[in-house]
């Protein structure tokens, strides 16, 4: 086995579970990663075994504690994974927050409305389900927000801190149309009752980025608009970005909410 092959997921969940041994599953954020939600990034491989079973958790292996069903489970590339539901649910209550609402977000995104719906049901059902009640009021909370419409995890986070700062709950993916209806541009996130847009530019932007941003930036503010602007450097720390939209909120103060 070549070296590379040590740091691919599936290779490290298959040697997981092995050492482990039956009845197990993959759990949490490597479930999640099997199923294809990036948000849901750590190194370690999570594994869940009954209360039955006395097992530590070691370097890079993290073994839960707890009860699931043969319906929990699926087989994704071979390996015992919990169904996305269940780990959405463990992830919500358990995981980090950013993380957690970030991964429902994208687990949500590019799914047809009534898809969308059933997914949401599905995880309310197993959070109602949990024997463990901790963190089930921040779950729901998470699960609430969430619309499956951020372009990327980011985006995600952003919504959850300015929701988290008391700001009202944004309208994603806020399209600005003409009059007679034809798109000019879509923002990340809006409060168009106030018509205050905030824009998510990840990480540095080319010159020629910044540039056409200035511009569209100054027509839409022709057109009453006032736009926010977060980098990668707000999400570790969001005062600028809060005080600037605290700001433009003091200057709509007079609009409807």
């Amino acid at each position: 086995m070549h070296a590379t092959d040590l740091l691919k997921l599936p290779t490290r969940a298959a040697a997981a579970l092995l050492a482990v041994g039956p009845p197990a599953a993959l759990s949490g954020v490597t479930s999640l990663a099997l199923h294809g939600v990036s948000a849901a990034d750590d190194r370690d491989i999570h594994v869940m075994a009954p209360y039955s079973r006395r097992i530590r958790s070691r370097a890079s292996l993290v073994v839960h504690q707890g009860g699931f069903r043969d319906g929990d489970v699926i087989e994704i590339e071979g390996l015992s994974t919990f169904m996305i539901d269940r780990a959405l649910a463990d992830h919500l209550c358990d995981g980090n927050k950013r993380s957690a609402f970030s991964a429902v977000d994208e687990a949500m995104r590019g799914l047809p409305p009534d898809h969308c719906a059933k997914l949401r049901e599905n995880v309310r059902d197993r959070l109602a389900d949990r024997r463990d009640r901790r963190g089930i009021h921040r779950a729901l909370m998470l699960l609430d927000l969430a619309t499956g419409k951020a372009e990327s995890p980011p985006e995600s986070v952003l919504r959850l801190i300015v929701v988290e700062a008391g700001f009202p709950v944004p309208e994603p993916q806020y399209p600005v149309t003409t009059i007679d209806g034809r798109k000019l541009y879509v923002f990340d996130m809006a409060w168009s009752s106030r018509q205050i847009a905030l824009e998510y530019d990840g990480y540095a932007a080319h010159e020629e980025r910044r540039e056409y941003d200035l511009e569209r930036d100054n027509r839409m503010a022709a057109r009453g608009w006032i736009t926010v602007r977060a980098a990668a450097a707000d999400l570790r720390d969001p005062s600028r970005l809060l005080i600037e939209l605290r700001c433009a909120f003091d200057q709509r103060s007079g609009r409807a909410a």
